[in-house]
């Protein structure tokens, strides 16, 4: 009796273990194209929009691919590492790294995979899926995120003298680490919530100065109070006329009105905003709006069948570009993905 049970048992576990096999082998069959993996849904851009977009539809058990021409991170680790962000909900304070790295390893955990330093040259219609083709290799996907932020980014320069010559010699667009900064006399260019954010950083640790070009700030009133309880000396309605140094920087040259004066400096950070390379959304056959960004409806939806978009590549009257606007659009844009690839009964 003993030795039946053993055998009933066995045999259980067979069927058991077959049907998991089976299970497995076809979601396989299922989700690969020839010898390619062909992915639920394919993310363009791996800043917080896209790595949003990549937990929600990991959620819903969709097979994910994130692709991104840069790092993971998007501008938080490209353009200001070291910001503190106040206003994502459920931290009081965060460095834009560690949200970023927070975002990352929650999309891992989930099972998304991801690659970073790839860039997207052509998104292409293929029987009933898309293709999305690389620099280094091509992906079968039934959907598409865009969410590319605003592209290949590159800091906006003043053109004065000098700012060629002294770029990574003392002149940067992008606030060194702190304890570079440690005795140095540094001037900040800009009049945006990060060019404040920035000096008060720099102010913890040396003597800053921040210069604007209008007689107000266009920063968040909770910065402009921070600023202002700060020991950082400002300097408004002046324009940088010129860097000078011999083999790294040593002073500014300011104009104020009629006055022109120097100032010493030995380090200078401008940050007057990014110039955007959006060039990839007119190749990928996607309607822009006026202002060159993605046209999109209130689901996300693209003029392309399949293809979803959101975050900055995204521009909507009333768009008011936060990160957490860009989380918001993501999980929209993921739920509708999974609404046109899974076809739900409730949808």
């Amino acid at each position: 009796m003993f030795s039946l049970f053993v055998v009933c048992y066995l045999l259980s576990l067979k069927n058991i273990f077959c049907t998991i096999i089976f299970a497995r082998t076809k979601f396989y069959m299922e989700n690969t194209y020839g010898d390619r993996m062909s992915y639920d849904l394919i993310i363009i851009g791996a800043g917080p929009g896209g790595l949003t977009a990549g937990i929600y539809a990991r959620s819903r058990m969709m097979s994910t691919l994130i692709i991104d021409a840069a790092e993971v991170g998007g501008q938080l680790v490209s353009l200001y590492p070291d910001k503190a962000i106040q206003n994502y909900p459920g931290f009081e304070r965060i460095q834009a790294r560690k949200l970023s790295d927070r975002l990352y390893a929650q999309v891992e955990s989930l099972g998304c995979e991801i690659k970073d330093k790839e860039k997207v040259i052509d998104i292409m219609d293929s029987d009933e899926k898309l293709v999305v083709i690389t620099d280094k290799d091509e992906y079968h996907t039934h959907s598409v995120i865009v969410a590319t932020g605003m592209g290949m980014f590159r800091p906006k320069k003043i053109g004065c003298k000098g700012e060629d010559k002294f770029e990574n010699k003392g002149l940067y667009y992008i606030l060194p680490p702190k304890e570079e900064l440690i005795g140095k006399n540094v001037i900040v260019f800009g009049g945006g919530n990060s060019a404040v954010e920035m000096a008060l950083i720099a102010d913890s640790v040396t003597s800053t100065t921040i210069v604007h070009r209008r007689d107000e700030l266009r920063c968040d009133e909770s910065n402009t109070i921070a600023l202002k309880d700060s020991s950082i000396r400002t300097v408004m309605s002046s324009e940088l006329v010129s860097v000078n140094g011999d083999d790294s920087v040593r002073s500014v040259t300011l104009k104020k009105g009629d006055e022109t004066f120097d100032t010493e400096a030995d380090i200078v950070v401008i940050l007057i905003g990014i110039s955007s390379d959006l060039e990839d959304l007119k190749r990928w056959d996607l309607e822009l709006t006026e202002s060159g960004l993605v046209k999109v409806d209130n689901a996300m939806r693209t003029s392309r069948n399949g293809i979803f978009a959101c975050g900055d590549a995204v521009d909507y009257e009333g768009k008011y570009k936060q990160i957490t606007t860009a989380c918001g659009e993501a999980a929209t844009a993921a739920n509708s993905a999974y609404k046109f690839v899974k076809k739900p009964y409730w949808a």
